[in-house]
């Protein structure tokens, strides 16, 4: 199977049992130079809306509040050189002040249509605990029940550097998981993906359809990882990656102008489609690959590495060969080979300073090294996703 074509596929039959959505929606749809744009929200709450009317489920992913509170106090928020604070102390106050203007103006633009609207603020640190991940999702599965149209943001005001989801791609698709979506949407001010970055080939040409987005090298198309900026190109393919190792099927759409998402629900061609995986990851298993980043390394022997990508295997102590950063108990690590290539992540069962202690060991020698032990896996294989989209 080709991983992108030119060829059409049939979105229609698709998407035709498509109930629940997922929509993300970015600051440059939202937003002009001098702060969020009425027009663009007026018209997303009337497409959403138009969704909430056919029946479908829908779940906002919306950008904007930073942008919402630095129009509110523009002055405020400029240096004495002229130029903007952009710190994260800033970037949080900025959030503060925004979070409350944003909904406003969303809440007003979806009454017009007789539709309630529900703030969601996460943290990845308040998905990290599975107990926590486990409640959120109850209660989002209340609202939707309710016939409420949740609007999620990452709550930048108490977010820290090292919580923070860094874009809100990659809040969309943890999102995913969070409410058994059957679509990702990421509403973008391109119209879809090409296959170079356009702004600097201007032989660029669209992608309609990319059949197999995991065989893609998606840092290579656009130009590496940060050169677009965050919540760029690379963000939106990685996210739209997670989503088929699901079974979520994305759209990159563009949110500018007149769109139409009725349309392209029922198949028009607009747009990049990237089809789901055949072979999907369960819920915990995607919540645990993508519900931190790793804390460190774990290096396996080419034996290991082939009990693990071929058979499924658990990660033996055995089988590790290096061990590289510090982490504790249960914290996510890569696992990768001898040549540096990263095989997946998986949650450790062992700290970083007890794996130095016990690789190459036997499982009968454990005890002997560090104590008593009541797992004889360094990684378990349900604790464990290759190939992951990090």
């Amino acid at each position: 199977m080709r991983s992108m074509t030119n060829s059409p596929v049939d979105r229609k039959a698709f998407l035709s049992n498509v109930r629940r959505v997922v929509i993300k929606v970015g600051s440059a749809v939202l937003t002009t130079a001098d702060g969020l744009n009425p027009d663009a929200i007026s018209r997303l709450a009337t497409q959403l809306s138009a969704l909430r009317d056919r029946g479908l489920d829908v779940v906002l992913v919306s950008s904007g509040a930073v942008a919402a509170g630095r129009q509110r106090i523009r002055e405020r928020t400029k240096k004495k050189n002229g130029t903007t604070y952009k710190d994260l102390p800033s970037r949080q106050a900025a959030s503060a002040v925004g979070q409350g203007r944003l909904m406003h103006d969303y809440d007003e633009a979806f009454a017009v249509h007789g539709k309630i609207t529900a703030q969601v603020l996460l943290t990845r640190g308040g998905l990290k605990v599975r107990e926590r991940f486990l409640n959120a999702r109850n209660t989002m599965e209340r609202l939707l029940e309710w016939g409420v149209i949740p609007i999620i943001n990452e709550n930048d005001t108490v977010a820290v550097q090292e919580l923070e989801f860094g874009d809100n791609d990659t809040l969309g698709a943890m999102c995913l998981g969070l409410v058994g979506a059957d679509l990702f949407i990421n509403l973008t001010s391109a119209d879809g993906v090409y296959d170079k970055n356009p702004d600097g080939n201007p032989d660029a040409r669209p992608i309609p359809t990319i059949e197999a987005i995991a065989a893609l090298d998606i840092e290579a198309m656009c130009d590496g990882k940060t050169s677009v900026g965050t919540g760029g190109m690379y963000s939106k393919l990685r996210a739209a990656r997670r989503a088929a190792q699901l079974g979520v099927p994305t759209l990159i759409v563009s949110g500018k102008g007149e769109f139409d998402l009725l349309a392209v629900l029922d198949g028009a061609e607009k747009g990049t489609f990237i089809l789901p995986e055949d072979h999907t990851v369960s819920s915990k298993k995607f919540w645990l690959a993508y519900h931190d980043d790793p804390s460190g390394s774990i290096v396996v022997d080419k034996g290991a590495a082939n009990a693990l990508v071929t058979k499924g295997k658990s990660l033996l102590p055995i089988g590790v060969s290096a061990v590289q950063g510090c982490f504790d108990r249960g914290a996510l690590v890569f696992i990768r080979d001898l040549q540096g290539d990263e095989l997946g992540v998986g949650l450790s069962n062992f700290s970083s300073n007890e794996l130095e202690r016990i690789k190459g060991l036997r499982t009968d020698e454990l005890a002997s090294v560090i104590g008593p032990v009541s797992f004889d896996e360094a990684v378990h294989r349900d604790n464990m996703l290759l190939d992951a989209a990090i």
